[in-house]
């Protein structure tokens, strides 16, 4: 049993082909979106998160309103840029949103991706430290993150303070017990899979990692979750992880289906540069009937490996549509693969 769910970037666009046009359109789609897919049966609704364009960008707002929404599917993002956040707001923000949803949320954080502006966390006034590279401080940031969701005091009290305080050093609030447990770590490499076993975090693996051994993608990311779960597992931690990877799939079942996705549909991994040092391997899309769509994810080392697959959705062709890709791999493909 996998547990499946989507993965929206919320793109918009003012085209007349586009069916989320502004940035209304990009949100308010995306909470209707998720209401559908809990109907549907799906356990997840994850958002990514991107500054400086025409995507989600402010995760916090859309997720409470998601969870206020909904009552059962999982909310979440894949990923926060850790660049750009200030751990103690956000903690305040995620443990929120987090009991507005009845303890739902999933929080994807991770460095962060190639940006749409140069160096864009300056502007949001955070600068490495001295010896620090912006990875660095990504990691410094996620760090102080997790202590604070562990919901201990640390600040003083003021001795006058406006409002009653209660005894012993005080804390963000709200808290949300259990968050720190939810807490996932989108790793490009295997070593920062490892780095984020060792601290407790979740594992979320998208469709692109650091080439890192030359073998097809699905592979490498096997091999990524399999050091991740050996390093949990000599760390000692009192849990079982969780860990997702991203995939796009469509089942062609219908017209649309052939029409949007029916032609020209990569079939083999790419390599490329998401800067000038690091050499990355995409993974494939997958779009084919069902039952050739079935004999192909059967092969894929790494969603046998992972327990939760979110299924990336073209969000800008509207809200039926994708609640019907959803839908299709939920009913024609999950089943026979075992996944439900």
């Amino acid at each position: 049993m996998k547990k499946i769910g989507f993965l929206s970037f919320g793109h918009w666009t003012p085209s007349p082909k586009s069916q989320t046009r502004s940035a209304s359109d990009a949100l308010l789609q995306s909470i209707d979106l998720a209401v559908a897919a809990e109907e549907l049966g799906a356990d997840g609704a994850y958002f990514r998160v991107h500054h400086f364009a025409r995507q989600l960008a402010s995760p916090f707002p859309l997720l409470a309103a998601v969870g206020a929404k909904t009552s059962r599917i999982e909310i979440g993002t894949a990923v926060i840029d850790m660049r750009y956040e200030n751990p103690l707001y956000m903690a305040e923000d995620a443990g929120a949103a987090d009991l507005i949803a009845g303890g739902r949320l999933q929080l994807g954080i991770s460095r962060g991706s190639p940006e749409q502006v140069i160096d864009g966390w300056r502007y949001f006034g955070y600068a490495p430290a001295e010896g620090e590279n912006e990875s660095d401080m990504a990691r410094r940031h996620a760090d102080v993150l997790l202590d604070l969701l562990r919901g201990e005091g640390f600040a003083e009290p003021n001795p006058r303070p406006m409002f009653p305080n209660p005894p012993g050093l005080l804390r963000p609030e709200p808290h949300s017990p259990g968050l720190r447990e939810r807490i996932w770590w989108g790793a490009g490499s295997n070593a920062t899979a490892v780095w984020a076993a060792k601290r407790g975090m979740n594992l979320q693996s998208s469709t692109l990692k650091d080439d890192e051994t030359g073998l097809p993608f699905h592979v490498q990311q096997a091999d990524q979750i399999r050091a991740f779960r050996e390093a949990w597992k000599a760390a000692g931690h009192g849990r079982e992880p969780r860990v997702s990877v991203s995939r796009s799939i469509f089942a062609l079942v219908n017209d649309h289906d052939r029409a949007f996705f029916g032609h020209g549909n990569p079939d083999e991994d790419k390599i490329g540069f998401i800067d000038d040092k690091t050499r990355a391997i995409f993974g494939r899309s997958y779009a084919a009937e069902p039952d050739r769509l079935i004999e192909q994810l059967a092969k894929d080392e790494a969603i046998a490996e992972a327990d939760t697959l979110l299924l990336t959705v073209p969000n800008q062709l509207g809200v039926g549509y994708n609640a019907h890709v959803i839908e299709s791999i939920l009913t024609h493909v999950a089943p026979a693969l075992g996944w439900r």
